[in-house]
């Protein structure tokens, strides 16, 4: 692997951004909401910016927040975290950074699941860490035995696990995690779990977490974010958990990264992870209305739509939809010629992709969705 592989990921979306910006397109590219953020919370924030400290914050988080994420996992999946196992970031991805750092070293072997986040392997590289890559499959994109199997080595140090999964929309199942827990344990490896999208679950599905399972406790980090769970991109307040000595090494890689975070944004989180589970609720139906707003348009339109179980995105199976181009031409010439912004997931492989599905995100307002629905439709008259 090599950088210039993480730099041509990367310029994927700057260009399908700059084109969308060219061609004044509908943008379901972009992955953040328009809509379903809570206004108490933000409230808060405005509330403790005027009343509260701003100056630094201890360099572990707000004994409140450290409290709430505790007790907040507790709560929701049965987890007993003490809050002295928990360092409040600048971000799920600095989280990542911070755990990255931390707990790999030059030459270790670190497994990755692709397609994947883009953050994941440029980190893992400039960690000294050596990226090895196990292939997720459409249109299911299970994680099997022969996958996990193929994936590990003896030389394994690490790997880094997005349940649910960024861009698939996957939430992976009791099996599945199972069969990775397994191999963590007898390997002696761990797992740098990043959970961002826990929360944003559908159709009943509740969310495992993977330290929850025998033997992964004392070898997980847990990686939140409260920019997914109250759709609050713009804050980058993340989290780690993680038990000793984990959570002391990370906690001295984010010492000299960003050291800490907004001392009102920690505060109107803790606020946010105590609300009732009516809130979590609603906004799961109201991104599963989206979700099946997108769905159902693009089906009727002739798409062939893979299943979303988490996450804002949805995929097309563009084969399968009788389109024939692949996923990177069929985006540049919808931006262009359709006014319509999606990713071609096979900008989210750094080798072997599957260059037949793009990933658009539904955290839209509805007039977006249907405006996204009808380009897409103009898209697939022009190019079948």
């Amino acid at each position: 692997m090599t950088s210039k592989l993480a730099e041509r990921r990367t310029s994927i979306f700057e260009r399908i951004s700059g084109l969308a910006r060219e061609h004044g397109a509908v943008n379901l590219g972009q992955g953040f909401p328009d809509f379903g953020w809570p206004e108490d919370v933000v409230e808060k924030a405005a509330e403790a910016l005027r009343t509260g400290s701003n100056q630094y914050p201890p360099m572990r988080g707000l004994p409140v927040l450290r409290e709430a994420v505790a007790e907040h996992y507790g709560r929701h999946q049965g987890l007993a975290v003490a809050p002295d196992a928990v360092t409040v970031t600048s971000g799920a991805t600095e989280a990542l950074a911070a755990s990255i750092l931390a707990l790999v070293k030059l030459g270790d072997e670190v497994l990755l699941f692709q397609p994947l986040y883009d953050a994941y392997l440029p980190l893992v590289q400039r960690a000294g860490g050596v990226a090895r890559l196990a292939r997720l499959s459409p249109p299911d994109w299970r994680l099997t035995a022969e996958v996990i199997d193929e994936g590990f080595t003896e030389r394994t140090r690490a790997v880094v696990f997005n349940n649910p999964h960024n861009p698939t929309a996957r939430a992976f199942d009791a099996e599945e995690l199972g069969l990775l827990a397994e191999a963590c344990v007898r390997r002696d490896v761990v797992a740098i779990s990043d959970e961002v999208w826990e929360h944003v679950l559908f159709d009943g599905r509740r969310h495992i977490p993977l330290s929850s399972l025998p033997g992964m406790a004392e070898r997980t980090v847990k990686i939140g974010s409260a920019g997914k769970i109250f759709s609050l991109t713009g804050w980058k307040v993340g989290w780690t958990i993680a038990p000793p000595p984990l959570s002391e090494a990370i906690a001295d890689a984010h010492q000299f990264l960003t050291f800490t975070t907004a001392p009102n944004l920690q505060a109107a989180v803790a606020y946010g992870l105590g609300k009732e589970d009516a809130y979590f609720e609603a906004m799961r139906t109201d991104f599963a209305r989206s979700r099946d707003h997108l769905a159902g348009g693009l089906a009727d339109a002739g798409f062939a739509v893979l299943p979303a179980e988490g996450t804002y995105f949805l995929s097309i199976d563009l084969a399968a939809s009788g389109i024939p181009l692949d996923d990177v031409t069929f985006c540049e010439r919808a931006v262009r010629e359709a006014g319509v912004a999606a990713i071609p997931v096979s900008a989210l492989y750094a080798e072997e992709p599957a260059r037949n599905v793009i990933r658009l995100c539904f955290a839209k307002r509805a007039e977006t969705l249907e405006a996204g629905i009808e380009r897409l439709r103009n898209a697939r008259r022009l190019f079948v």
